[in-house]
C-alpha cells in the first residue's frame, strides 16, 4: 500500500513539474524566423503557451497556414514591398565576387541597411506601450529569441525573465565574448577572409589585423541598441553585456563543418 501510495505521489507530483510554460517569441525576417517556426511549432504541440511578437510589415512572419501559437502584431513605419527590397540587396551583397576590401565595404554597407531597418521595427516594440503592457502582464517565463538584432535580448533584459538564443553566428565574434570563450586571432578564423583553422604566419598577421577592426566596424551597428537600452531600461549597458546574459545558446551548426572551438556549457 505504501509502496503503491509513494508511486502515485512520484506521478502526481511529475506531472505538476511536466506543466507547460509561457513562451514570448521574437525573432527577425527572412531565415532566421524560416529555421526558427519549427521549433517554435514543436514548443506548442509539447504543451507550451508559445506567443510570437510580429511586426505588421513581414515577408515571412505571417504564414499563411493557420497556426497553434499566438501572434501579436505591432505596427511599424515600413512598407513589405521596401522590406523586399532591403532584404533582397543584403542577401545579393553576400554573392557578389570582389576583392577582400571590396566585400568588407559592401557588406557593411548592406549590414547598416538593414540594421536601421530591424532597429526601427524594435524602437516601435518597445514604444508601444499597449504591447509592453501586454507583455509585462502576461509574466511570461522565458524570451526564445534568435539575438542577432538584439531586440528579443532587450525585451527580456526589461521583462527580467530569462532568454534562450537560437542563432546561426555573430559578428565580431560577440558570441565569444559574450560567454568569455577564448578567440584568440592566431587560430580563430576571422569574417571575410575565408582562412581554415590552420593559417600560415602571414594569415595569422592578415588575421589579426582583420579583428583590429572588428570594434570599429561593429560599433555602428549595434551603438543605436546600447542607446535604446539605456533609454528602456535606464542604465547602461553594453551590446555584448545584453548577449552575456542568455541562459541557454542554441547554436543553428553541426561541429562536422565547423573548425575546432571551445564552448560553454550553456551552449
Amino acid at each position: 500500500f505504501y509502496q503503491l501510495t509513494g508511486i502515485l505521489l512520484l506521478l502526481a507530483s511529475s506531472l505538476i513539474f511536466a506543466k507547460g510554460g509561457k513562451i514570448l517569441v521574437t525573432s527577425q525576417d527572412g531565415s532566421h524566423w524560416l529555421s526558427m517556426r519549427p521549433v517554435v511549432e514543436k514548443l506548442q504541440q509539447n504543451g507550451h503557451e508559445v506567443v510570437v511578437v510580429v511586426p505588421s510589415t513581414s515577408l515571412y512572419m505571417k504564414p499563411k497556414e493557420p497556426q497553434n501559437y499566438t501572434v501579436k502584431l505591432y505596427p511599424i513605419p515600413y512598407t513589405e514591398e521596401h522590406l523586399a527590397v532591403v532584404l533582397k540587396s543584403f542577401v545579393n551583397a553576400h554573392f557578389v565576387e570582389q576583392s577582400v576590401l571590396n566585400v568588407i565595404i559592401t557588406m557593411y554597407q548592406s549590414i547598416l541597411e538593414i540594421s536601421r531597418f530591424f532597429f526601427t521595427s524594435c524602437k516601435s516594440l518597445l514604444h508601444n506601450e499597449d504591447m509592453m503592457k501586454y507583455l509585462r502582464e502576461s509574466k511570461f517565463d522565458v524570451v526564445f529569441t534568435d539575438p542577432i538584432q538584439m531586440c528579443g535580448t532587450l525585451v527580456a533584459e526589461y521583462l527580467s525573465v530569462p532568454s534562450v538564443y537560437f542563432l546561426r553566428g555573430f559578428p565580431c565574434g560577440m558570441d565569444f565574448e559574450a560567454t568569455q570563450c577564448p578567440s584568440p586571432p592566431s587560430y580563430v578564423p576571422r569574417l571575410f577572409l575565408n582562412n581554415s583553422d590552420s593559417m600560415t604566419f602571414a594569415q595569422c598577421v592578415k588575421n589579426l589585423l582583420v579583428s583590429m577592426l572588428e570594434f570599429v566596424y561593429c560599433k555602428p551597428i549595434f551603438t543605436q541598441f546600447e542607446e535604446l537600452a539605456y533609454e528602456i531600461i535606464q542604465k547602461k549597458v553594453t551590446a555584448t553585456d545584453l548577449l552575456s546574459r542568455g541562459s541557454v545558446w542554441l547554436m543553428r551548426y553541426d561541429f562536422v563543418f565547423e573548425f575546432p572551438r571551445p564552448v560553454m556549457p550553456n551552449m
